[in-house]
């Protein structure tokens, strides 16, 4: 429903028979918030957007400047199909947060990628993306028990999930939203749902649904769905794999039908530039204390940086050119989770990748061996860094960035740091069920 009016909402409203509207934004951990207002509301809100108390939204506003406005983007107004009911139908749109005065809020990730998105259409270019969100089914939320013990693409009576998956493609479908396609993931009860490529704000604001329907489905069946990093220990974690390009026009600015990549100089600048700043924005794309636990050797979650084509333990995968597709040319980048704030995620890919861009960054050659199984000798010949090994670390790496500040912007970057101190802070002090079984008795 891309390009919608306010009169294109209006009379969608009225023909669908729409009560109430649901008003959707995100704080800037990625947490989904919404408030509902009357379907009689909808033109006021379309004009001049609706107040509501930010200072209880996670980075938004203190309590003594509270007010804020949320101004609904037509493009993404939808009825959701689970609400259909005799309280009448309910629709959503996505908001971007405003001050009381106009402005847009500082606060508000979909304006930080909007900022980054403007710094790359000012060189031309339309920077899209193509994430991979995995994601678990469990019992319950309590504990981590899973549906089934089948594996990759495993089609058997033990994937039990293959309904759910079904149903979840049909309502994300039924909101607009093209999937490429469904199957198991590695590890027990683990799935991947696949989005078709878009433009990134456009994708930023379905990996939002994405993961509410996600959710939403699953709940419905008395099963909880959960994009947790690494909830299990010993089998693989749930990535983010985001496949991006630049491209100018209907032209992808990454094919180059002469280079033996098939990459141009702009593609290699960028993913220069994505190996460069790959620490620095690991704070953002792997945010949470869990994510370090998936960001391991050996489980298919990238630790080293470099890059490869046919390298799955490399940070950045160059799929294959298949002859015919050069708007399917991009750099597949490995680190990011599904627990990540996607708006703020794809800001910081895009700063890295346009850092290389414009400081012409030099690409190193491919490593098209298992990192894993070389020594730290041997990667330090090749000049392969690792990624930090922990929040803490990571942290350290992007409060001494530049590149991450510009990308968020001051208000995000600083209230985004401060709370994922808090988090590493309240991670060190807790005492695991590690810690009594290894020590309690020995020592």
């Amino acid at each position: 429903m891309g390009g919608m009016t306010k009169d294109d909402v209006l009379a969608a409203a009225e023909r669908e028979g729409v009560r109430f509207v649901r008003l959707w934004f995100t704080d800037i951990l990625g947490f989904l918030k919404s408030f509902a207002i009357s379907v009689d509301e909808l033109p006021t809100a379309l004009d001049e957007g609706m107040g509501f108390d930010g200072s209880s939204i996670e980075g938004m506003a203190r309590i003594e400047e509270s007010d804020v406005i949320a101004k609904p983007d037509p493009a993404t107004f939808v009825v959701l199909p689970w609400h259909d009911d005799e309280h009448g139908k309910v629709a959503r749109m996505f908001c971007d947060v405003h001050e009381p005065t106009g402005e847009h809020h500082a606060a508000d990730p979909r304006w930080a990628l909007k900022r980054m998105l403007a710094k790359a259409e000012k060189k031309g270019y339309t920077f899209c993306v193509g994430p991979e969100l995995e994601y678990f089914y469990f019992r319950s939320p309590e504990r981590p028990e899973p549906l089934d013990n089948a594996g990759y693409f495993d089609l058997t009576p033990q994937d039990v999930a293959s309904g759910l998956r079904r149903e979840t493609m049909a309502t994300l479908e039924g909101l607009g939203i093209p999937v490429e396609y469904s199957h198991h993931e590695v590890a027990p009860s683990q799935q991947e749902i696949d989005l078709r490529y878009s433009d990134a704000l456009t994708m930023a604001d379905r990996a939002m649904t994405y993961r509410f329907v996600v959710k939403e489905v699953a709940l419905k069946h008395g099963i909880h769905a959960t994009f947790m990093p690494k909830p299990l220990f010993g089998v693989n974690g749930s990535g983010m794999h985001t496949h991006q390009s630049l491209f100018k026009g209907e032209r992808n600015a990454f094919f180059d039908a002469k280079d033996a990549y098939h990459l141009s100089g702009t593609a290699k600048h960028y993913i220069a530039g994505l190996l460069r700043h790959a620490r620095e924005i690991t704070a953002v794309t792997s945010q949470w204390v869990n994510s370090y636990k998936r960001l391991v050797p050996g489980y298919e979650a990238p630790v080293y940086i470099c890059w490869g084509q046919k390298n799955r333990s490399a940070l950045v995968r160059v799929p294959r050119y298949k002859p015919g597709k050069e708007k399917a040319t991009r750099a597949e980048m490995r680190s990011p989770d599904p627990a990540c704030n996607p708006y703020l995620a794809f800001a910081v890919m895009l700063a890295a990748g346009l850092a290389g861009v414009e400081g012409r960054y030099e690409l190193p050659p491919p490593v098209e061996r298992d990192v894993y199984h070389l020594d730290a000798a041997e990667r330090r010949k090749l000049d392969i860094g690792e990624l930090p090994g922990s929040l803490f670390e990571a942290l350290a790496c992007a409060e001494a960035s530049e590149l991450v500040r510009d990308a968020l912007g001051d208000h995000i970057y600083c209230s985004f740091i401060q709370n994922k101190k808090l988090e590493w802070d309240r991670y060190r002090t807790h005492v695991s069920q590690f810690e009594v079984e290894a020590y309690l008795g020995v020592l």
